[in-house]
């Protein structure tokens, strides 16, 4: 008689971490099959710090540094929104003036009317939650095109806020909380301790999800690639922080000016929630489900047009905070607010980045680089004395380069079966 051995079942068999060699090659094979994620992005902010550090040693001291943040803020923050649109293969044509109309509310509020600015920034809120809402609607429900949709709130926008100022008065904003969004900084203390704090959830997210992965047997990078990831971010925040922590002003006696600015944790925040949303929750899942495919969403039960609805609030209430912080900037509010080149720098920002016009590829992250890209290039040609319309060149030549990449990698990623 023969016996048979059972086995015991135990736990998951533990998956090896690849070693850093693979792990790197298997990178690359990504990147060749046409996953190149923000590489370009990273690629060129890189290159244009370095050459404008090169031409103008002044672009990297700590009061052009501070002015790259608040320069790029509104725009970025602006951009944000338009990623979850543009995952839908949709666009909004209508997000500058949306930021215009929504800065118009609060400085009327705030100033005119004479309401606290918790009530004005509530006002503006409320006011971007109801454009999108409204746009949202007739894309999803009605059936109109959201480029059509959009150019005609362009065109609407602007006239609101025409009216709202009285057919061209400014009106200004001088409450202290607001214009300190953009105007004032944080203590050097303060900085050093949000820094440190930022590395710390990053690395404890990091290893947590190491454990996770590998507790589970699925496959986990190896811990010298999350150490690195952990040590990359602690430099790079060390770094800002301190040059941001130097002395800035021009007179100490009059002011002393320095720390780090006080819209750059409102961002980091607004990305770290916006990050959550569409790779953590299953809302963030549906937006790339139907991004990528809107029949396949349907049919696995997503409610598509809740979907678009909520893209086009999303995109409106950032640029709601756009335009509270483009407000504070400025400290006041004019007919041209939001328009210019503001809708033509998000969506070029939110491009650059690495999200597809395509739909369904993007990161909030992309709008975050992007919009660095654009400011540099505006900011380091202003230093090298160039006129707007070379900036206006510049600007749109690395934009339709961002565009030709993506074009070029989704084909490669179709011709390689990685799409």
């Amino acid at each position: 008689m023969t016996t048979t051995a059972v086995k015991k079942e135990g736990p998951a068999a533990v998956a090896p971490a690849p070693s850093v060699g693979n792990h790197l090659n298997n990178y690359w094979r990504r990147v060749r099959g046409g996953d190149i994620g923000a590489l370009p992005a990273v690629a060129m902010l890189l290159a244009l710090c370095i050459g404008f550090s090169i031409a103008r040693p002044s672009f990297f001291t700590a009061g052009n540094l501070a002015n790259l943040f608040t320069q790029g803020a509104a725009v970025t923050l602006i951009a944000m929104g338009l990623v979850f649109v543009l995952l839908l293969g949709e666009i909004d044509l209508s997000a500058g003036f949306a930021s215009g109309v929504c800065a118009a509310i609060l400085a009327n509020v705030v100033t005119v009317l004479g309401y606290p600015w918790y009530v004005a920034v509530l006002a503006a809120i409320v006011t971007g939650v109801v454009i999108g809402t409204t746009l949202g609607v007739l894309v999803a429900k009605v059936g109109i095109p959201s480029f059509v949709v959009t150019l005609a709130g362009f065109l609407a926008f602007q006239g609101i806020v025409l009216m709202l100022m009285k057919e061209g008065t400014n009106i200004s904003v001088r409450d202290e909380t607001l214009v300190a969004i953009a105007n004032r900084n944080l203590s050097p203390v303060l900085g050093w301790t949000l820094a440190a704090l930022a590395v710390v959830g990053y690395a404890a997210v990091q290893l947590l999800r190491h454990r996770n992965r590998a507790a589970r047997g699925l496959l986990t990078d190896p811990m010298a690639v999350v150490a690195g990831r952990i040590v990359g971010l602690a430099v790079v925040l060390g770094v800002a922080v301190y040059v941001l922590n130097l002395e800035r002003s021009r007179n100490v006696l009059v002011v002393s000016l320095k720390g780090v600015p006080i819209v750059v944790p409102i961002i980091a925040v607004l990305l770290v929630l916006w990050t959550f949303v569409l790779q953590r929750t299953s809302y963030g899942r549906h937006v790339y489900a139907v991004g990528g495919n809107a029949e396949a969403a349907r049919r696995a039960g997503i409610s598509v047009d809740r979907i678009r609805i909520s893209v086009f609030v999303i995109c409106s209430t950032m640029a709601a905070v756009g335009g509270i912080v483009a407000a504070s900037r400025a400290n006041s509010v004019d007919p041209n607010t939001g328009g210019s080149n503001v809708l033509l720098y998000a969506v070029g920002a939110a491009v650059i980045g690495g999200t597809s016009l395509f739909g369904g590829k993007g990161r909030v992250l992309d709008a975050v680089l992007g919009g660095a890209v654009v400011a540099v290039i505006d900011n380091g040609m202003g230093l090298m004395g160039y006129s707007s319309g070379v900036k206006y060149v510049v600007t749109g030549v690395v934009l339709l380069a961002a565009a030709t990449i993506d074009a070029l990698s989704r084909r490669r990623a179709a011709a390689t079966g990685n799409r």
